[in-house]
């Protein structure tokens, strides 16, 4: 039997249309399960912090749950790349930051590349970190640290919540322009590096404000200066590291991303409600972070992400240090790849 044109037209039509409903069906009623939020550090940490204010906001404002799941190691690499491998269907987000732009530059042999294979939801903010002691340090300011250090080479350990991590780089950049050497110690992030330098197992430590400011209050922690250009609104008497080291300057950023081919529509609604985690986060830590990271919209966004992370790679501390950090791994017994 032969359909009328006219009909033959509008059945393929209508067969045409049907693998687009579902894609609108869903945008349309995502989430309809838990959605898992991972994060490449140990929980209690600036990045944990983060992600559970922004994943608290986006389950109330979607009514299901985003449950938060650290998968620390490898400067946040394992976390990225189960991300990466993940179904493209927006139950699987990343809570990314600083790092990734860093590691790009650090590792060689990567089993992603973060600027294909992460789609880019938002930016949330950017945030100080805070130079701080052991209250065993013979050292209340920037030139006394430096003064200490330069008469002990080698015999200062510096904390960071893993290679390739703010604490590490800052810390980094600093040693190459102090002219001193302080040796990087690697944790599973912030916290329990925290921990080791308050029982004094380590020294010194370029903490993450929101991390390090409780015990900075308790007098636990004597900080130092600030590593932004600014200083900070929360430590107004502070200064700022590159008060005494000119051109100075670091700061993190937090940001959110899916695995690459997740669909737009799912991107799109997410996006919508990031600017109601930066004033949640913004109220309640008020003063730890250093300022909000505007809002994109869809076509400008993948490509100002793309345009930030690849400087960051190819300009930061990271690649500035990375001669540096070969002898100091070297004396500390971490292994590091041959450059």
């Amino acid at each position: 039997m032969e359909l009328p044109r006219r009909k033959f037209l509008h059945v393929t039509a209508a067969a045409a249309a049907l693998p687009v409903l579902p894609r609108v069906a869903t945008a349309l009623d995502y989430p309809t399960r838990p959605v898992h939020v991972l994060v490449g550090f140990a929980p209690a940490g600036a990045t944990d912090i983060c992600a559970r204010l922004v994943g608290e906001w986006l389950s109330e404002r979607l009514s299901q749950q985003f449950v938060i799941e650290n998968r620390p190691g490898a400067g946040g690499n394992i976390a990225t790349e189960a991300v990466v491998r993940a179904q493209a269907d927006g139950y699987t987000l990343l809570l990314t930051g600083l790092p990734a732009a860093f590691n790009a530059t650090l590792y060689d042999n990567l089993n992603f590349n973060f600027l294909r294979d992460i789609a880019p939801i938002a930016g949330i903010m950017r945030a100080p970190n805070v130079l701080v002691v052991n209250l065993g340090v013979p050292a209340e300011t920037v030139p006394e640290l430096i003064a200490y250090a330069k008469t002990r080479p080698g015999k200062i350990s510096m904390a960071t919540g893993g290679n390739g991590t703010t604490q590490h780089i800052f810390g980094e950049l600093f040693n190459m322009m102090a002219g001193v050497k302080m040796i990087p110690v690697a944790y599973r992030g912030g916290a329990p590096a925290l921990l080791d330098l308050l029982a004094g197992q380590v020294q010194v430590e370029f903490a993450p404000m929101s991390e390090a400011i409780g015990y900075i209050r308790a007098g636990k922690l004597r900080a130092l200066a600030v590593t932004t250009a600014a200083r900070s609104a929360v430590l107004p008497d502070l200064p700022t590291v590159g008060d005494f080291l000119p051109g100075y300057e670091g700061s993190g950023f937090f940001g959110v991303g899916a695995p690459r081919n997740t669909p737009a529509e799912i991107i799109d609604k997410l996006n919508s409600e990031i600017d109601g985690p930066k004033r949640h986060v913004s109220r309640l830590l008020l003063g730890f972070f250093l300022a909000l990271v505007p809002a994109l919209d869809a076509d400008s966004r993948p490509i100002k992400v793309r345009t930030a992370t690849e400087k960051q790679s190819l300009r930061s501390p990271a690649t500035m240090c990375r001669a540096s950090m070969t002898s100091t791994y070297s004396a500390c017994g971490t292994s590091l790849r041959n450059s």
